[in-house]
């Protein structure tokens, strides 16, 4: 018997059946050791000697496959074909050699790019040896993301306080997002405008030209700058006459983009399907390990961490079968295509990303897919058997008119396009949206009939005024583009590098862009001003080009990490020396537009308003960046650091305590104020003054003195429950608007229901609460959402939503999902994968109100929430109170 090693548990499964009864396949469940999280992991005066820690899931896991090894004949290690899993078999060998189990027995290295039964097979009778070169790469990237992620992040703590972490690629990435957010603030808008002329020819057919030329000049883009020349321009064609100077019929081809690399697919599924990256992944996933297909289980398509463009030639060989026999021998080409990889430092090791067999068409899988993963699957198949289809074939119709008025004369284009041919486009079309090819198709719309040197007649003259837009924002797909084209990380890293922004709080996704927020910002600025060659996107990219180049077998690995760590140490070490009041000087400077937004008034924007004499600048406190005062303490002006900043108008009115009236029934004034911690309103004077802070979306011009009451009055009570004559309330609290009974909380879907809603409507909203699992309530279980099987050890593991959110449970642990998560997307790796880390750091059912935050987060949110303004929304009851604190 031998044992075959792989990473999931659904794939071992379906292998297992592939290869019978003479084989044991066991899951190693991802990586079964990594760096510690501690100093030390990594030891450069030790000549890079690296310590490797097995956590208590894996230990048992190890301990699973080192006894069937021991009784068995050989060892197949058959972990995905790329970087990682070449490591994650190595780690998994060299355990077994400590453990003394392997001895003499043969041990093969296997790698397959599919997972059908031809393609395991295969893969089973040409073993090979562990690739050492690709195992070198894998422990230089590693030691370079800890040595930067272990050594630059305390240097972010003292010196940015509020800043949580760097990293190697996360940092260069992040300074991309920023640096778009630059150029739109520095953008100037420019006006321009657009002429055309609507014409009939003589058979009546109505067609539109654009003007091109004037005054014997060619006109460039956006070069008519006012209206005052428009106008102009507009009256000489009013007043002319057309006739057409010629027209020519060009045939065009199209041709098809090459099949999927993870880039494109993340790409594509962006602009067509709305998924992100990691959503992407998980999906691909899934279909690459394999669904059931009437009794048979199968991987649907090839491995999906890959930047390599071009398919194997018998996975050709098989599309072009599937395009002669579906769509017809026209679409075939003569010859099969080709392609090669314009992306920096593609090491297209793997094929793109195909079917596994191009016969199975989406509708033939339909039944046994779910949503997500037909949608993914219908375009993986449809770009996959594109990319062997012949070209399309375009005709493109221009016709230059000349325009005469009194010996004035101007030119006008008009340009048309006609599919003559589909070609690929049967299959697939392509979308501008998210860094995807130009639309495929009838873009210009067909022209009319129009013949050389006939009469037009004019109908209506448009001249349109435009201004000039800021580049955009990026998109996860477009984001990961770019990446890609600088040569910054790799197929496998890009969504976790962007989910890593998003649970730093330093980038926001917003209507599908990403958002730069202020603390991303200034750990942005403070590491160009000090750090600058480690966020330079070329020194970057070369790195990556060297761990490519070791894996190719052609570097050193500790030779790379020698290099890198003399210059990055000492820089390290030259900001020991480095002032607070140096980095806030190079800040106030790098982040000039958010830091001091312009004023209405024209006025110095560094300038306080409050006491006027005093400069503005950023101020570091423990829980991150603000703008003070330097007139401190005599001027205690403060503000929030953000993007979103009205000017400083509304800042200092609202810093300086602005009457809204008085309390109908105590008589204490009612001010609307401002703080480190946003804008509050407060009833009173004194420390037993009560405060409310404004919920998201309310803004300091919309307080009144009814709404500032209104906050100020919360909890509201709303009435006694008719099951227990408990009292049910609705508040704010610190996920947004809730109603509250005996320790249970609902939530609200907007503010204004905190004030409206009614008995009835809240009595519902709990029983909906309880009968998911309320998550908060006294003994209640939250309900399971999804089943994702047993665990190792025995028991059931589920994904639940509790009141902080959805998360992983097995037994007595609960694992929170990462922000944005989707909880139906959960895989059991990841499972398991959460669960080990929770139970690594005690987690149990006492630690729920805390799930997966560290202890450090979880007293950092409490402190900074002891120097909030004091809500309204305080929770009464004792269980309510412990849940807040936690």
């Amino acid at each position: 018997m031998n044992v075959v090693v792989v990473e999931s548990p659904s794939k071992a499964k379906t292998i297992n059946k592939y290869l019978g009864p003479g084989y044991k396949v066991l899951a190693s469940f991802g990586h079964v050791r990594d760096l510690p999280a501690k100093d030390g992991s990594v030891r450069p005066d030790e000549d890079f000697e690296m310590s490797w820690e097995v956590d208590g899931a894996s230990a048992k896991r190890m301990k699973d496959i080192a006894d069937a090894v021991k009784s068995s004949d050989g060892l197949f290690l058959a972990t995905d074909p790329d970087r990682e899993g070449e490591a994650i078999s190595w780690h998994v060998l060299d355990l077994l050699k400590k453990k003394k189990v392997i001895g003499d027995k043969p041990v093969k290295r296997v790698v397959f790019n599919a997972i059908t039964k031809k393609a395991v097979l295969d893969a089973m009778a040409d073993p090979r040896d562990i690739d050492i070169s690709l195992v070198d790469a894998y422990l230089a990237r590693r030691a370079l993301d800890y040595l930067v992620g272990f050594n630059l992040s305390p240097v972010l703590w003292r010196k940015l306080p509020g800043a949580r972490s760097a990293g190697r690629v996360q940092s260069v990435a992040l300074r991309l997002v920023c640096d778009r957010e630059g150029e739109i603030e520095r953008f100037v808008t420019e006006e321009y405008w657009n002429i055309s002329a609507l014409l009939k020819t003589p058979r009546g057919d109505e067609f539109e030209a654009r003007l091109v030329s004037a005054d014997g000049k060619r006109l460039q883009p956006r070069s008519i700058g006012n209206g005052e020349e428009a106008n102009r321009l507009k009256a000489l064609l009013d007043g002319a006459s057309y006739v057409v100077e010629s027209v020519e019929a060009k045939p065009v081809k199209r041709h098809p983009a090459p099949p999927f690399t993870t880039s494109t697919l993340q790409q594509a599924a962006s602009s067509k399907l709305g998924f992100s990256a990691s959503r992407t992944m998980q999906v691909a996933q899934k279909l690459y390990e394999g669904v059931d297909i009437g009794g048979e289980t199968v991987g649907l398509i090839t491995y999906m961490r890959t930047d390599g463009v071009q398919m194997a030639p018998e996975a050709i060989d098989a599309a072009r079968r599937a395009i002669g026999s579906q769509f017809g021998p026209r679409y075939l080409p003569e010859k099969p295509r080709f392609y090669s990889t314009k992306a920096k430092n593609a090491q297209e090791a793997h094929e793109a990303i195909r079917p596994t067999d191009f016969n199975r068409t989406p509708d033939q899988v339909r039944r046994f897919l779910d949503g997500d993963m037909l949608k993914l699957y219908d375009l993986v198949w449809k770009r996959g058997i594109a990319s062997q289809m012949a070209s399309a074939e375009i005709e493109r119709t221009t016709a230059e008119i000349l325009a005469d008025n009194g010996g004035k004369k101007a030119g006008l284009r008009a340009t048309g396009s006609v599919i003559r041919f589909d070609g690929f486009i049967a299959a697939y079309t392509d979308m501008k949206e998210d860094g995807e090819q130009a639309d495929d198709g009838d873009e210009d719309g067909r022209l009319p009939e129009i013949n050389a040197r006939e009469n037009l007649a004019k109908q209506k003259i448009n001249a349109t005024q435009h201004f000039t837009e800021p580049p955009p924002r990026y998109s996860e797909a477009t984001l990961i583009k770019k990446m890609e084209e600088l040569g910054i990380g790799r197929p496998s890293t890009y969504a976790a590098t962007i989910s890593t922004l998003v649970d730093r709080d330093y980038v926001e996704i917003d209507k599908r862009k990403l958002v730069p927020q202020a603390k991303g910002r200034l750990v942005t600025a403070f590491l160009e001003s000090f750090f600058a060659r480690y966020v330079e996107y070329d020194f970057t990219a070369s790195l990556e080009a060297k761990l490519d180049q070791i894996s190719a077998g052609e570097l050193n690995w500790k030779d790379v990490l020698r290099e890198f760590w003399k210059d990055f140490f000492s820089q390290i070490e030259d900001t020991k020396e480095l002032r607070v009041t140096n980095v806030l000087d190079a800040l106030n400077e790098e982040l000039a537009p958010l830091v001091f937004p312009k004023r209405e008034d024209g006025g110095d924007p560094r300038i306080c308003q409050v006491c006027g004499t005093g400069k503005l600048s950023l101020k570091l406190g423990k829980y991150g960046a603000f703008v003070g005062c330097s007139n401190y303490p005599e001027c205690n002006y403060t503000r929030q650091l953000s993007s979103e900043s009205n000017g400083e108008a509304e800042a200092a009115a609202s810093n300086e305590p602005q009457s809204l009236g008085k309390d109908p029934h105590t008589g204490e004034e009612i001010t609307l104020r401002s703080g480190r911690f946003g804008p509050y309103v407060q009833r009173g004077d004194g420390k037993d003054a009560k405060r409310a802070s404004l919920p998201k979306g309310w803004t300091p011009a919309t307080i009144d003195h009814e709404k500032a009451l209104a906050l100020l009055s919360l909890p509201r009570d709303i009435g006694k429950h008719p099951e227990t004559g408990k009292m049910i309330s609705t508040g704010l609290g610190r996920y947004g608007p809730f109603v509250l009974h005996d320790g249970t909380y609902a939530n609200l879907e907007s503010v204004e229901d905190v004030f409206s809603i009614g008995l009835n409507r809240a009595v519902s909203a709990l029983a909906d609460k309880q009968s998911k699992g309320a998550g908060g309530g006294r003994g209640r279980t939250a309900a399971a959402l999804k089943e994702l099987g047993q665990h190792p050890e025995g028991g059931a593991i589920t994904v639940r939503d509790g009141r902080f959110g959805p998360y992983v449970n097995w037994g007595k642990v609960n694992a929170t999902l990462s922000k944005g998560k989707d909880p139906q997307s959960v895989t059991v790796e990841e499972a398991l994968a959460l669960i080990a880390e929770r139970a690594a750091k005690g987690g149990g059912s006492k630690g729920k109100a805390t799930r997966g935050r560290s202890a450090a987060a979880a007293t950092k949110s409490t402190a900074a929430k002891a120097e909030k303004p004091k809500t309204a929304a305080k929770p009464k009851s004792k269980t309510a109170a412990k849940a807040k604190k936690d």
